[in-house]
């Protein structure tokens, strides 16, 4: 048994601990309050973008085709890598790794694969197996449309000049502080509407300007969304998850100090035992 000062030790140490993953959890909790409810804002703008864009487009005449939507031979992938720059998130970070793993080795073994990382914690990692075309680990900190469209816009002009010829985006989907789905999703090319025979209704409405305009000034828009919603479930992924993880930590670090006390308690309880047996047995030794 472990002797009573490094018992006291290792309580103090765990008693610190605990206090400063409580204070992380608290912390990520207030954090995901917001990030929440910037995601559940948002989403329903974003899905009714993309569905109006969707109808849209599929009733286009063949030659209005954008130059978004160009279904080329793929050669060349971008998988952009969306995770965080700091860790103490459980599994967050090592999901969004494998996810790109997975994703390249399943769909993409026999093409060119290059990565765009956004985020600290999978660049350090990928860039030892992937080439890195470019990454970024500020935005996090400052985390606006106008700087999410900057990168949208040179991912989309990389496209457009044939650098690549599909951009995947690979990220952690919020759906609750205890789960982070990692969802595969294409930016590049947009993809087409799978039933056409839904877009028909589009003919009931009056285009004003025209339906050809209309589609090239919202698919810009539509890409920087759908990159900045990826972005926003993302950061709030993060959070949720490190809430998360921090409370398990905390759990756990109560049990661990609980047992240590009670450790102590025992050898405590032991010493204070041998030494009244050593001053019983001194004690009967001078009577004889």
């Amino acid at each position: 048994m472990a002797n009573l000062k490094e018992l006291r030790s290792r309580i103090t140490s765990v008693s610190s601990t605990m206090q400063i993953t409580s204070a992380m959890k608290m912390v990520s909790a207030a954090k995901l309050s917001k990030a929440q409810d910037a995601i559940t804002a948002m989403r329903p703008y974003s899905d009714k973008l993309t569905e109006l864009l969707q109808n849209l487009s599929a009733s286009l005449d063949a030659g209005s085709e954008s130059k978004f939507s160009e279904q080329r031979e793929v050669k060349k992938v971008l998988v952009v890598a969306i995770s965080s720059n700091r860790g103490l998130a459980g599994a967050f970070n090592s999901n969004i790794i494998k996810g790109v793993k997975n994703l390249t080795e399943e769909n993409f073994s026999d093409k060119e694969v290059e990565l765009y990382t956004i985020g600290k914690k999978a660049n350090d990692v990928l860039k030892k197996t992937f080439t890195i075309s470019n990454h970024n680990v500020d935005i996090f900190d400052h985390l606006e449309f106008d700087d999410v469209a900057e990168i949208a816009e040179d991912i989309m002009n990389s496209f457009v000049e044939g650098d690549y010829d599909k951009v995947m985006l690979v990220y952690n989907s919020f759906r609750n502080a205890a789960t982070q789905i990692v969802t595969k999703e294409q930016f590049l090319p947009i993809k087409p509407i799978e039933n056409v025979e839904e877009v028909n209704n589009t003919s009931e409405y009056i285009f004003e300007p025209e339906k050809d305009q209309i589609v090239k000034e919202l698919i810009p828009k539509s890409l920087k969304i759908q990159l900045y919603k990826a972005l926003r479930d993302s950061f709030a992924s993060e959070h949720g998850a490190r809430m998360t993880a921090m409370h398990k930590a905390t759990d756990n670090a109560t049990e661990l100090r609980d047992s240590l006390k009670l450790s102590y308690n025992k050898a405590r309880q032991a010493s204070i035992t041998n030494e009244i047996l050593e001053i019983v047995g001194g004690a009967e030794a001078l009577n004889n």
